[in-house]
């Protein structure tokens, strides 16, 4: 992390939002989606994260978790704004790619080398080691991230995970190693911290993960002691066939809810107040998540909650910004930033 990742997330920590997640998180270098991806496997990754949280925390008290990630097979691109595709391990900023099997993400690209069991230990080692960071820096919450076609979802679907050892085949060997990391590191954290789950609903093609397949895998993470499960969609293969529109992802949101018992969080192209307002009024959801929609305006928990008659916390040298049309809408901060200076 660097000063950018604070004025961000800084930011974002004054917005209103009930929970703030850092973004997807590598737990070794070469699960990096890109070679600028935040880390979290060393002293020194773990040094520029905590730097940032303890300069958030003079001034927000909103709880702060960690979404912890390895890429897989989609690692070793360029970063998305100079285009995103893959960089060949001989060059610069590339690596060798690796994943359940040698099957590379689009046609023409490197393929990624098979993982052995013995990197599977590592692979899963990687992942308790930058959950037990994230404790001593003292963020709040853990979400393995199993979707949009990285490593756990490489393992969960069958377009990706052709192995035929006790880690491929059926669904129980497809989703062995995703359980594996979720049991390590639900038993090396404290038990008051939250480990959820983020998982891709379907692939959106022929012959892939489906939402059968999804409500099977959250029973066995609800069986494990999942805390909640954030429900996405697609980014395993480039053959998907999206119907996207507004709330495309709630439905299946909402038949995962009606399998476990656990909160289900729903998120895509959920934009307007009252649109969120139903996913949980209406029970196909027990939480919205908001990615590029709070990116665009941060302050979208303030708009909502004016728009609600509701009350969101501020730092108090914004109190005299809240519009007249809504008095009340912003109350003082308990953690005061002119006591921080």
């Amino acid at each position: 992390m660097t000063d950018w990742h604070l004025i961000r997330l800084g930011y974002l920590a004054l917005s209103g939002a009930a929970l703030l997640t850092i973004e997807a998180t590598a737990v070794l270098p070469d699960g990096r989606i890109t070679y600028a991806d935040v880390g979290l496997w060393s002293d020194e990754t773990e040094t520029a994260i905590a730097h940032t949280v303890e300069s958030i925390r003079r001034y927000s008290d909103v709880p702060i978790a960690i979404q912890l990630a390895h890429a897989g097979r989609k690692a070793s691109t360029e970063v998305p704004w100079r285009g995103g595709a893959q960089i060949p391990p001989d060059a610069p900023n590339g690596w060798q790619t690796r994943a359940p099997s040698p099957l590379a993400f689009q046609q023409g690209q490197n393929a990624p080398m098979a993982l052995s069991i013995t990197e599977l230990v590592r692979v899963r080692e990687a992942f308790v080691a930058a959950a037990k960071r994230a404790c001593r820096i003292g963020l709040q919450a853990i979400q393995l991230h199993g979707a949009h076609g990285y490593l756990l979802h490489q393992f969960l679907s069958p377009l990706s995970n052709r192995r035929d050892d006790a880690y491929g085949g059926s669904l129980d060997g497809r989703t062995r190693f995703p359980l594996e990391v979720f049991d390590a590191v639900r038993s090396a954290v404290p038990a008051d911290i939250p480990v959820s789950v983020r998982l891709s609903g379907t692939d959106w093609a022929e012959g892939g993960w489906t939402i059968e397949d999804s409500i099977g895998f959250a029973r066995k993470l609800e069986d494990a002691g999942c805390s909640a499960v954030h429900v996405s969609s697609g980014g395993l293969t480039p053959a998907q066939q999206i119907p996207l529109g507004p709330s495309y992802q709630v439905p299946l949101a909402r038949a995962v809810k009606a399998a476990i018992r656990i909160p289900v969080i729903a998120v895509g192209l959920i934009t307007g107040f009252e649109q969120a307002e139903a996913i949980i009024s209406t029970g196909d959801a027990d939480l919205v998540a908001l990615a590029r929609g709070v990116l665009y305006d941060p302050r979208w928990p303030w708009h909502a909650a004016a728009y609600f008659g509701a009350r969101v916390e501020a730092p108090p040298q914004y109190l005299r910004s809240q519009p007249s049309r809504h008095p009340g809408l912003l109350e003082e901060s308990p953690r005061n930033p002119s006591r921080a200076l």
